[in-house]
């Protein structure tokens, strides 16, 4: 992500999104956790792409595996390092080039902030940063076009079927589905979906 106007949201608002995600886990949070780390080996190395104020990493950590985050707003970063610990690297998605060094990769409402456009590039630099078998865990909103939200954040949208063949044109295989409805920082409700997938 690399859009000023949404990384000024994240800065600005960082202590009450940190608040809104690290509350209770909502309806199938758990699910999503288990059916990624199910796949993953002991002590696997994974990276938390877009990780906010750092709870998913932090739970990654706790549970036994080696943990790299990467966020590019500053205040989620140091919310992520002063609650839980976790060393952020602040950067765009763009920065990942990494190859075949991750066993997982976690983007959980983390790359519907990237244009349309952009979305299979940044697919293919997961694919390369996984090792052979790796798995991604992708959550998404669900719906059509692209545009701001009531805050001023820049989101994608996509149907299912559409974030299936991204997923095939970058080389992975389909291993899950989910789809749910929740609320976010601007307090509306909307449907999601997350997949799980192997490189």
């Amino acid at each position: 992500m690399s859009d000023d106007r949404t990384i000024s949201v994240y800065d600005e608002r960082a202590a009450e999104y940190a608040e809104l995600v690290t509350g209770s886990l909502a309806n199938g949070e758990e699910a999503d956790f288990l059916a990624f780390t199910t796949r993953l080996p002991e002590n696997g190395t994974v990276l938390d792409l877009g990780c906010g104020p750092g709870h998913w990493a932090a739970r990654f950590r706790d549970a036994g595996y080696r943990v790299a985050a990467l966020d590019a707003s500053q205040k989620m970063a140091d919310a992520a390092r002063t609650t839980h610990r976790i060393e952020v690297t602040v950067t765009g998605f763009e920065a990942l080039d990494a190859e075949a060094v991750f066993d997982g990769i976690w983007a959980y409402f983390s790359l519907l902030h990237v244009p349309r456009a952009e979305l299979a590039v940044h697919l293919s630099s997961i694919h390369r940063a996984l090792t052979q078998g790796g798995t991604l865990c992708l959550a998404m909103k669900l719906g059509e076009n692209e545009g701001r939200d009531e805050l001023g954040r820049f989101y994608a949208y996509y149907s299912e079927a559409e974030l299936r063949r991204q997923l095939e044109g970058a080389g992975f295989t389909l291993l899950g589905s989910r789809r749910g409805t929740g609320k976010g920082l601007a307090g509306t409700h909307e449907e999601f979906v997350v997949l799980t997938a192997h490189a």
